[in-house]
C-alpha cells in the first residue's frame, strides 16, 4: 500500500476500503477540499478486481451542463446538431473499471435522474436511442459538501443519495489526524526530489513541532505544495525552519471547519 494512505487517522477509512474491495456497491467518499479523496478512491480501484481495468475520473462541477448527457451516455448518429456519427459515452468505454465521479453534488438534476437509473440497472441509453447499452462499472462518488443539506435544499435527489451511501467512506483532516503528517510529509519530499532528481532533505524534530502546530485549512494538499516548495528553498541535507513559511504557520489555529461533508451520526 502507498505510503500516502499510512495506518494513522485514515486507518478506519482504509480498512472499510479493504473488507469491500470486491463489492459492486456504490462508494460516497465525503471529506473537506484537499484531505485526499480521490486516493481513496483509486485505493478502492487498487483493491478490487477491476484493478486493470480503467480508472475514469469525472469531475462533474467542470463538465459542461449542456453536453454532459452526451458525454456520459453517448449519442447516436443525428440525435443533435452535430452529432454526424455515433459515439460511445465515457460510462461505456469504462466497463471492466470504476467511475469516480468527483463533485457529485454539482450534477444536474436532471443528469442525477438518469445517473440513478443507470445505477440501479447497470445499463446506458444513449442520446437519441431506445435500445439500452449494458455497462459493467463499480461507482465511486466523492464530495466535500453535506448532501443532506442538498437535498434539503432541493438540488439533490433523496433516492440518489441512498443509492451511493451504500458504502460511505469519511476521510478526516489533516487537523484530526496529526499522526499521519510525519510519513505524509516524507512521502511528498520523496516524490518532489524524485522528480528533481535531488536527494531527500531529513526533517528535524523542530520542523515536526511546527508542522503539528498549524491547523491546515487546506489539508493534505497544502501539505504536500508546503513540502515541494520546501525542497526547493533547502541548499542542504536537512530542511530549517527558514524552508518553511513561518509568518503563515504560526498564525493563531483557524477555526474548525464546518463539519458539511461528514457522514450523518
Amino acid at each position: 500500500m502507498s505510503t500516502f494512505y499510512g495506518e494513522g487517522g485514515l486507518a478506519p477509512a482504509v480498512e472499510l476500503v479493504r473488507q469491500t474491495a470486491g463489492s459492486l456497491l456504490p462508494v460516497l467518499v465525503l471529506g473537506e477540499t484537499g484531505v485526499g479523496k480521490e486516493r481513496i478512491a483509486e485505493l478502492v480501484h487498487e483493491l478490487s478486481p477491476r484493478r486493470d481495468g480503467p480508472l475514469l475520473r469525472l469531475n462533474c462541477a467542470e463538465l459542461s451542463e449542456s453536453l454532459i448527457e452526451s458525454e456520459l451516455f453517448g449519442h447516436e448518429r443525428g440525435a443533435f446538431t452535430g452529432a454526424q456519427a455515433a459515439k460511445p459515452g465515457l460510462l461505456e468505454t469504462a466497463s471492466g473499471g470504476t467511475v469516480l465521479l468527483d463533485e457529485v453534488g454539482e450534477l444536474p438534476l436532471s443528469t442525477q435522474t438518469k445517473l440513478l437509473r443507470v445505477i440501479e440497472d447497470r445499463e446506458v441509453f444513449r442520446v437519441g436511442s431506445l435500445k439500452p447499452r449494458p455497462i459493467d462499472v463499480r461507482f465511486v462518488a466523492a464530495t466535500n459538501r453535506s448532501l443532506e443539506a442538498e437535498i434539503a435544499a432541493g438540488t439533490f435527489r433523496r433516492d440518489l443519495y441512498f443509492r451511493l451511501e451504500a458504502l460511505t467512506v469519511w476521510v478526516p483532516p489533516l487537523r484530526e489526524r496529526l499522526e499521519d503528517l510525519e510519513a505524509l510529509a516524507r512521502h511528498f519530499l520523496s516524490e518532489a526530489a524524485a522528480r528533481t532528481g535531488r536527494a531527500v532533505p531529513q526533517l528535524p524534530p523542530e520542523v515536526l513541532e511546527v508542522l503539528r502546530s498549524y491547523a491546515w485549512p487546506g489539508n493534505v494538499r497544502e501539505l504536500k505544495n508546503m513540502m515541494e516548495r520546501a525542497l526547493l528553498m533547502c541548499p542542504g541535507g536537512a530542511l530549517g525552519l527558514e524552508h518553511l513559511p513561518l509568518e503563515k504557520l504560526r498564525r493563531a489555529p483557524l477555526a474548525r471547519a464546518p463539519a458539511a461533508a461528514r457522514p450523518p451520526a
